[in-house]
This record gives C-alpha cells, structure tokens and sequence, in this order.
C-alpha cells in the first residue's frame, strides 16, 4: 500500500513503517477485494488520510477521535465528525457537538458541517477506521485500521510535546491505553450521538478546557469558529 500512498512526509516519517507491515499488506487486500466485489467505499480513496495530510504531525495540539467515516455518500470526507461543506441537514452528532460549542463558548457553526478548519489549526480529527460501506456503518471494523491509527495515537503521546485528547465515548476511550496521562491532557467525556449525548456531553465544555490547558502549555488556541 506504500507505494499508492499519497502521505504528508511528516507523518510518513512517524508512522511509514505501519505500511510494510502485514497487517497493512492484509488491510489493502481486503479494500481490493470490497472494490472488485462493486462495493461503493466511503470516503473516496484519495481522502482516506486526509486528516494525516490535513495536520502535519508536528502541528498536532489536538486529537479528537471518532469511530468510522459518515456511511451516507456524499458525506464523509476523512475528517472525523465532519461533513462536505454543502451537507444539509448536519449529521446528528454534528448538532450535538454544535450545540455544546454554543454553550460552552458562544460560537454557532450551524451554518456548516465542515471541520476542515479546525484540522489545520492543528487538530487531529481521527477516526479510528478510516473506511466504510456506503449505508453500512462499522463494516470495516476489525479489519486492520485500528491498528494503524492506534500507531498514530502512539507516535503523537511519544512527543515530547503535550497534546489535548478528546475521547468521546467508550469506543474512543479504549485509546486511552496509548497516552500517557501525566504528560498530556485527556478529556473523557459521553459521545455526542442523540443515543447518549444527553448523559453528560451536554455541559461538559471540551472546547474551552481544550484552550484553557492549550493556552497553559504557552499554545495558541484553537479558533472553533468555522
């Protein structure tokens, strides 16, 4: 998969290594195999390290972690949690995050669903499996992406340099295991679907916690107005 690999050389150098793996040789088959079998795989081939591309690795400050890309076409494009700009409604999770944005720091971004601005401020929004089926969610779970972006995760906790991890829900929390704790600033909190986001996302203020420990660390904050 190496060679077909378009990567900043940033994060190359962090994590190269993963792509002459077996895992890795395994993973691309199986993508081969969904493709020649006429599966429609979201997002395009060509976005799926676009948050890799999106935040060099050195200018990573922080890592919001998602579980899948959108399965509804039209939708994902390699960031976790966003959307093409001209997506309507936002996805639901979306609005919640929105919603909490609002609370927390006064600032609506209702009027688009697209991330990309935060991730080159330096926020890393990761999903842990970077492909899936159109209209099948979680289909590529287990697959071998987990452990690629579980090298990512590593490789960011190894620098010297604290970062903020934004954890939400139980699936994101399991990467926990990666990051040192006493160097970074984790924060743990409910995942913002409608199925759970009214058990404690709500309130929980990830977004000026995020800044409040970024500003500490002498790091410029992160503008969330998109």
């Amino acid at each position: 998969m190496k060679q077909s690999v378009k990567l900043h050389p940033s994060w190359l150098a962090a994590v190269g290594d993963e792509f002459d793996k077996p895992y890795m040789q395994q993973l691309k088959d199986f993508l081969i195999e969904e493709k020649a079998a006429g599966k429609n795989i979201l997002p395009n081939s060509a976005l799926w390290f676009n948050a890799l591309n999106s935040t060099p690795f050195e200018a990573v400050s922080v890592v919001i972690l998602g579980q899948d890309p959108y399965p509804t076409p039209g939708h994902a494009h390699g960031l976790c949690f966003s959307a093409l700009p001209d997506v309507k409604p936002l996805p639901k999770s979306l609005i919640n995050i929105n919603k909490e944005l609002i609370d927390d720091l006064g600032i609506n971004n209702s009027h688009t669903a697209c991330l990309q601005p935060w991730a080159e401020q330096g926020v890393l929004l990761l999903n842990s499996v970077l492909t899936v089926v159109a209209g099948n969610a979680n289909s590529h779970k287990d697959k071998g992406w987990e452990k690629f972006t579980d090298a990512i995760i590593q490789a960011v906790n190894e620098r010297d340099e604290p970062v903020v991890f934004i954890l939400w829900g139980s699936y994101a929390q399991k990467k926990a295991a990666f990051i040192d704790e006493q160097k970074h600033c984790v924060i743990k909190g409910v995942h913002p679907s409608p199925l759970s986001a009214y058990r404690g996302f709500f309130g929980s203020k990830p977004f000026s916690r995020t800044n409040s420990f970024l500003t500490k660390i002498a790091r410029k904050p992160i503008n969330w107005q998109l």
